[in-house]
């Protein structure tokens, strides 16, 4: 004798399962906030801020799953700054002001892409910070 089958009408979906985050409706409304991006030569992380200072929404380029190299590329920036910048719409955000911090690929791209979906830039500071001197150097060695 072969094998039954068993024919499922309906699928229901377990109780612990989620919506992804992007196609909930954000509970915070906020028209304007300030967009800081830290470039550095490996990585790019934005992190989307209200006038106080408080956190809205994050994203990088590693969480996006760039692995290795490929993070520190301006296209994995301009990936971080479409996704945040959906994230940032669903909030009801309008504009933005811009805070820059690294040296990084990624700093002119990331804003592109940020500004893509149609959220206006109020203005951009360059915030990257600059040794004056740092310690002391080492003794030279003697052989």
């Amino acid at each position: 004798m072969g094998k039954k089958r068993i024919v499922k009408t309906a699928e229901t979906k377990p109780e612990g399962e989620k919506a992804p985050a992007a196609a909930v409706l954000s509970k915070k409304k906020v028209e304007t906030g300030v967009l800081h991006v830290r470039s550095t030569f490996n990585n790019t992380a934005l992190l989307l801020t209200d006038l106080k200072g408080n956190t809205l929404a994050w994203s990088s380029s590693g969480s996006l799953g760039f692995k290795g190299a490929k993070k520190g590329t301006p296209f994995a920036a301009a990936k971080v700054g479409e996704a945040l910048a959906l994230k940032a719409a669903n909030m009801g955000v309008k504009e933005v002001s811009v805070v820059v911090r690294g040296v990084g690929s990624g700093r002119e791209s990331s804003i592109r892409g940020f500004i893509s979906k149609g959220i206006a830039l109020t203005g951009v500071k360059d915030a990257t910070p600059v040794p004056h001197n740092g310690p002391r150097p080492p003794k030279p060695r003697r052989v």
